[in-house]
C-alpha cells in the first residue's frame, strides 16, 4: 500500500493555511489541470467533520468521480478525509499543519490502495504513485501561492 508524504512551507499563519486546504472553492482553483469540481455533498465553502464531497475530475483522460468524507477535524492543525466511493480501493488523506517561525508547514500524507489486485500494484509501480506524488505536490504549491499572495490580508471570510 503506497504512502505519499509531501511537505510544503507557507509564509502564512497556520489558521489561514488550514482553512485554505479545506476550502472547496480553493480546491477547485488548485486543481485546474484536472478540471476538478465539487458536484455533490458540500460544494462550496469550508469542509467540516462529517461532511462529504463528491469531486469530478479528469485523470488519465477519463472523467471520474470520487466521494470523500471528513472523518477528523482538529482546527487548525489537522484534518483527515477518506474515500467512500471512487476509483481507489481505499485511501486516507491526512492534512497536518505545524506552526514554524515565519509561517506554517503543511504535511500531506496520502495512503491508498489501488483496485484490481496485482494489476493495481503493477499500475502503482509503473505510473500511479508518481502521478499522485506530482498531483499532491502541485496542489500544495498552488495553495502556497494563494496563501502568500494574500500579503497579510488574512480575512477568514475570503478563504
Amino acid at each position: 500500500m503506497p504512502v505519499i508524504e509531501h511537505q510544503q512551507f507557507f509564509k502564512a499563519p497556520v489558521e489561514i493555511c488550514f482553512d485554505l486546504a479545506r476550502n472547496v472553492d480553493i480546491h477547485t482553483q488548485t486543481t485546474i489541470k484536472t478540471k476538478e469540481r465539487a458536484v455533490g455533498g458540500v460544494t462550496e465553502g469550508l469542509l467540516e467533520e462529517g461532511d462529504t464531497v463528491t469531486w469530478e475530475a479528469i485523470h488519465f483522460g477519463i472523467k471520474q468521480r470520487l466521494t470523500a468524507k471528513i472523518v477528523l477535524m482538529e482546527p487548525p492543525y489537522k484534518f483527515v478525509d477518506i474515500m467512500v466511493k471512487g476509483a481507489f480501493q481505499s485511501f486516507t488523506h491526512t492534512h497536518q499543519f505545524t506552526e514554524e517561525a515565519g509561517g506554517t508547514i503543511m504535511i500531506d500524507k496520502f495512503q491508498y490502495k489501488s483496485p484490481f489486485g496485482l494489476i493495481g500494484v503493477l499500475a502503482d509501480k509503473l505510473f500511479l504513485e508518481k502521478y499522485m506524488k506530482a498531483f499532491i505536490a502541485s496542489r500544495a504549491v498552488e495553495l502556497k501561492n494563494i496563501a502568500e499572495s494574500m500579503n497579510g490580508r488574512f480575512d477568514k471570510m475570503n478563504c
